[in-house]
C-alpha cells in the first residue's frame, strides 16, 4: 500500500507541478509587466546619451505606450462591467421567473384551502355539494355540479350543434390559385401585404404539420398574418395569449376543481371542442407562445400530435367517465381534431425562454423579418372551403411534384457536409417533413431548389444557434464556398443569408 501512496503522489505532483508553473509564470508575467521601477532605471541609464531629437522620440513613445496601456486596461474594464450586468439581468429575469411561480403555486394552495373550508362548511351545516336539491318554490337556475355537469360550456355546445351538419362546399382551387386569392385579400380587405416568399412557406408549414412557429422580429406581421388567415377561410382564428405563468396543459386546457365538482374550461377548449363538429379550417393563434416554456404547457399536444393516426389524437382531461359528460369526450379524452392548425408567435427578447429542438422539430418554423410595401390588388372576397379538400390538395402535390432524386442527393449532401465540419444531424422526422413542404411549396408556384434552400436554412442551419460560434467562424467561409460550388452562386439565398448574419454575430 505505501508503494502505490508514492506511485500516486508521484504522478499526481507531474500534473499539479505543472499548473503550478503556469499560473506562477502568468503571475510573473504580469508584474513584469507593470514594474514601473524597471522601466524607470532603464530610462535614467540612456537619459545622458540622448541627443535633441531622439529626447522627443523617447517622449512620444513613452506617451503613446502609456495610452495603449490605459486602453488596454479600459477595454478590460468594459468587457468586465458587460459581464457583470449580463450576469445580473440574467439573475434578474430567473429571480422575476421564480417569484412568478412560486406565486402561482400559492394562490393555487390558497384555492385548495379555501376549497377545504367550504368543505368543513358545508358538512357542518349538514349539506353535500353534490347532491341534487328539488325545490318547487324556486326558481333559481339549477347548479351544473348538482346536476351531474362537470363539462357545461361543451354540453352547451352539444346543445347548439345538435341538429348541425357539416357543410361541404363546392371547392375547385388549386394551390397556386388560393395562395394568389389570400395575397389579395389581405392587400384589398385588410390592408396587410404579404409576398410569396412569405406565403409559400407558410402554406407548405400547414402541410407539413399542424403547429407553426411564426418568428421575426417585433412589427412585422407575424400575428396579424394568422389573423388574416382566418378572416380568409371564414373562421376566425382564436388567439390565446401565452401568460409567463403556464406550467402544464391544465393552463392551456383547464382543469377539475374537486370541490365544485366542475372542469374549469378554458375558451381554448371550447374551441378544439367546435372544431369537431365541422369539416372547415380551425385555427388557435399561441401569442408570444415562448412567454412560457412551450415544452411544459404543450408538450402533451406535441407528442399526440406527432402520433401516426388520428385514433390516437387524443388528449386525457379527466380520470374517469361521468353519464352527462360531452358527447364527443370518449373515455374522459377529447380528440383532437384534424381541421384544426396552432399557429405560434414568437419574439426573441430577454423577456422570453428559448424555443427547445423538441418543439423546432416538430414544427415548421417561418421568418418574418421584413415588412412588405402596400401595392394595389383586385378585391377578393373570403373563402369558405373544407378542411379535407385542403388536406387532399397538399396529397395531391406531393403525388404530382415529389422530391427529386436530385433534391434528395442535394440535401444528404449537406447533410454530410454539416456532419463532418460541425457536428450536427438531422432525422427521419425532418427528412419527412421535408418530402412534404418540398412538393407542397412547388404546387405554390415556387421552385424545387427554393423549397430546398427554405427549408435548410430554418430546420437544419438552425442548430448551429446552439453551438459557440468562436468555435465553428472558422468553418462559415468554407461551407459558403461549398453551397456556391454544388448548386451555384448565391443560388441558396437564404442558408446563405443565415450564415453570414451568424459572421456578423462573431
Amino acid at each position: 500500500m505505501n508503494t502505490f501512496i508514492r506511485f500516486f503522489y508521484e504522478f499526481i505532483s507531474v500534473f499539479f507541478s505543472g499548473l503550478g508553473m503556469i499560473f506562477k509564470g502568468l503571475t510573473s508575467g504580469i508584474v513584469k509587466m507593470f514594474n514601473f521601477g524597471e522601466y524607470g532605471k532603464i530610462i535614467s541609464s540612456y537619459r545622458d546619451s540622448f541627443s535633441g531629437g531622439e529626447k522627443f522620440l523617447v517622449f512620444l513613445s513613452i506617451t503613446i505606450f502609456v495610452i495603449i496601456i490605459l486602453v488596454i486596461l479600459f477595454l478590460i474594464f468594459l468587457f468586465i462591467r458587460k459581464m457583470i450586468r449580463k450576469t445580473n439581468n440574467n439573475m434578474s429575469k430567473d429571480e422575476l421567473l421564480e417569484e412568478i411561480a412560486s406565486l402561482n403555486d400559492q394562490v393555487r394552495k390558497l384555492m385548495k384551502e379555501k376549497d377545504e373550508l367550504m368543505a368543513m362548511k358545508v358538512s357542518q351545516l349538514g349539506l353535500n355539494p353534490n347532491e341534487e336539491e328539488e325545490d318547487s318554490n324556486t326558481n333559481e337556475e339549477e347548479d351544473p355540479a348538482q346536476a351531474g355537469i362537470r363539462f357545461p360550456k361543451l354540453v352547451q355546445l352539444d346543445e347548439q350543434f345538435k341538429d348541425f351538419h357539416p357543410a361541404m362546399y363546392d371547392n375547385s382551387y388549386t394551390l397556386e390559385e388560393l395562395i394568389d386569392d389570400f395575397r389579395c385579400f389581405s392587400a384589398s380587405q385588410l390592408k396587410l401585404y404579404y409576398d410569396y416568399e412569405i406565403l409559400r412557406p407558410f402554406f407548405a408549414g400547414l402541410a407539413c404539420g399542424k403547429l407553426i412557429i411564426l418568428q421575426g422580429i417585433s412589427g412585422t406581421g407575424k400575428t396579424s398574418l394568422a389573423y388574416a388567415w382566418g378572416k380568409f377561410v371564414s373562421k376566425d382564428s382564436y388567439v390565446a395569449s401565452v401568460e409567463p405563468s403556464w406550467r402544464d396543459k391544465s393552463d392551456f386546457l383547464g382543469y377539475f376543481n374537486e370541490f365544485t365538482k366542475k372542469f374549469n374550461e378554458t375558451s381554448a377548449l371550447g374551441e378544439i371542442y367546435t372544431a369537431s363538429f365541422d369539416d372547415d379550417v380551425h385555427t388557435i393563434i399561441l401569442d408570444e407562445m415562448n412567454l412560457a416554456r412551450v415544452e411544459y404547457y404543450f408538450a402533451d399536444l406535441l407528442s399526440i400530435l406527432e402520433m401516426p393516426t388520428r385514433d390516437e389524437w387524443l388528449v386525457d382531461l379527466v380520470p374517469s367517465v361521468w353519464p352527462k359528460d360531452p358527447a364527443k369526450l370518449e373515455r374522459g379524452k377529447l380528440r383532437l381534431p384534424g381541421n384544426l392548425w396552432y399557429i405560434g408567435t414568437i419574439n426573441n427578447d430577454d423577456s422570453t425562454f428559448m424555443v427547445t429542438d423538441k418543439v423546432y422539430d416538430r414544427a415548421m418554423p417561418i421568418d418574418i423579418n421584413t415588412k412588405v410595401a402596400a401595392f394595389t390588388c383586385r378585391e377578393q372576397p373570403a373563402v369558405n372551403i373544407n378542411a379535407s379538400y385542403l388536406e387532399n390538395l397538399f396529397n395531391e402535390a406531393i403525388e404530382e411534384h415529389p422530391l427529386s432524386k436530385k433534391g434528395e442527393d442535394q440535401v444528404n449532401e449537406i447533410d454530410d457536409y454539416v456532419i463532418e465540419h460541425f457536428r450536427i444531424s438531422f432525422g427521419n422526422r425532418i427528412m419527412k417533413q421535408l418530402g412534404v413542404f418540398t412538393p407542397v411549396y412547388v404546387a405554390c408556384g415556387g421552385k424545387e431548389i427554393e423549397a430546398i434552400d427554405y427549408f435548410v436554412a430554418k430546420k437544419i442551419l438552425r442548430k448551429f444557434d446552439q453551438l459557440s460560434v468562436a468555435v465553428i467562424r472558422d468553418e462559415i467561409d468554407p461551407f459558403i464556398s461549398f453551397l456556391n460550388k454544388k448548386f451555384g452562386k448565391n443560388t441558396m439565398k437564404e442558408c446563405i443569408g443565415y450564415l453570414e448574419r451568424l459572421k456578423k454575430s462573431i
